[in-house]
């Protein structure tokens, strides 16, 4: 989630506030160091109780503050994250926080510090979900949405009372996201985003199948920047675990027969498609009703006939409208890997092409990094070598958009 080099030297500010969820926000702290963004810190006097200025700072998140008056050399803490961070999280934030946010009280630190930032401003709810049900809490927040926040819904579960209901804050993960997203420039906003991830599976029996070893991790990350970068993303995804954003729409599939329907219904509606699933371009032609078993087979071999899975890509170039792009992945293991992709960008009516080497060591399916050349319609050709797939994927974008 953090492995877009594009944030390293950004500035978050987090604010905890009381409630038992902040211990989850230290390995987001430690999450988000790593990924060398720089980060500081404030605690009410409740969420103190929770979580100490030593561990935040044995972390490496600084400052961090506490009161309005806590260090002689910094005169006016209050106004220290207006003047240096990117984007401020209160996370957890309470009832108690967001009402006073939505008052536009200052009458502590981290409520001065809101009060006085101008950039992005991300909430991330905790509390029994009794409190957030409440219809002033539920006020609350709506006047918070209304001035341009991002008062996040928490989760549904168990709470730290032993209630159920939606109170949880959203997974480190899930918040990250949105921090993010509040640090990129959204230049896919308003743009509808058509992704394809992961492999097909086209069964030969009940309980076997033909597919390959895609794990969906390039398609995740070209859906994930695409919707920190503002676009409204629907990823049809094949058989695989992919790490999205919450607001990812999805449509999950198992057949390449499945995959074409999904992506051809989904067409009409959306300005770009990428399509980076690895699909099985054969089915078998005659799936077994039956478990195929060894006894069965004459001479020890299994003969099986295949045929010809539908061209989604080629499908969706045939019908493709003049405001529309249509970028595809091809995955190549041949020698001549530019002149193969060329043909297929022209051949299906592609307006940029993304072609990957598949098969070696550090690279292709399953691995965190690629190798790849973008080819477009005027002739173009960029080479990205051994580059992480987040930062391929970032790319991508920039490409797409200026291209």
């Amino acid at each position: 989630m953090f492995n877009y080099s594009y944030f390293a030297g950004s500035r978050v500010h987090l604010g905890l506030t009381g409630s038992v969820a902040a211990y989850k926000m230290l390995d987001f702290c430690r999450d988000l160091l790593g990924a060398d963004i720089w980060l500081s810190a404030s605690l009410t006097r409740a969420g103190s109780r929770f979580v100490t200025v030593d561990s935040l700072r044995a972390l490496g998140v600084s400052p961090v503050y506490q009161t309005l008056f806590q260090e002689p050399d910094q005169p006016f803490p209050h106004l220290e994250p207006a003047q240096q961070a990117d984007v401020l999280l209160v996370a957890p934030a309470t009832a108690n926080f967001l009402a006073k946010m939505a008052c536009g009280l200052a009458d502590d630190l981290l409520s001065s510090q809101v009060l006085a930032f101008s950039g992005p401003v991300v909430a991330a709810p905790a509390m029994n979900p009794g409190m957030w049900e409440a219809s002033a809490t539920q006020a609350n927040v709506a006047t918070l949405r209304q001035r341009g926040i991002n008062v996040l819904e928490p989760w549904s579960g168990d709470v730290a009372c032993g209630d159920v209901g939606r109170g949880k804050l959203p997974p480190p993960g899930e918040i990250g996201y949105h921090v993010l997203r509040g640090i990129a420039p959204q230049d896919l906003r308003g743009q509808r985003v058509l992704i394809s991830l992961g492999p097909t599976r086209e069964h030969l029996d009940p309980v076997r199948y033909w597919s390959n070893p895609s794990t969906g991790k390039m398609g995740a990350a070209v859906a994930s920047a695409a919707w920190i970068r503002g676009a409204d993303v629907h990823c049809v995804c094949g058989p695989s675990d992919p790490d999205l954003p919450a607001g990812v729409k999805r449509t999950h599939v198992q057949t390449a027969q499945q995959m074409h329907d999904a992506c051809i219904e989904l067409w009409p509606q959306m300005d770009i498609a990428c399509l980076s699933a690895a699909v099985c371009d054969f089915r078998p032609s005659r799936p077994q009703g039956e478990k195929l078993k060894k006894k069965d087979l004459s001479e020890g071999e299994m003969p099986i006939a295949f045929s010809p899975n539908p061209d989604i890509l080629h499908t969706l170039g045939g019908n493709k409208t003049a405001s529309q792009r249509l970028v595809g992945f091809a995955a190549e293991t041949c020698p001549d890997m530019e002149t193969e992709a060329r043909a297929k960008l022209q051949g299906k009516n592609l307006d940029g092409i993304v072609a990957n080497r598949v098969g070696g060591e550090t690279s292709g399916f399953g691995s965190e990094v690629n190798s790849v050349l973008l080819l477009d319609r005027t002739g173009s050709v960029n080479s990205l070598d051994n580059w992480t797939k987040a930062d391929i994927a970032w790319h991508l974008w920039d490409w797409i958009l200026h291209s």
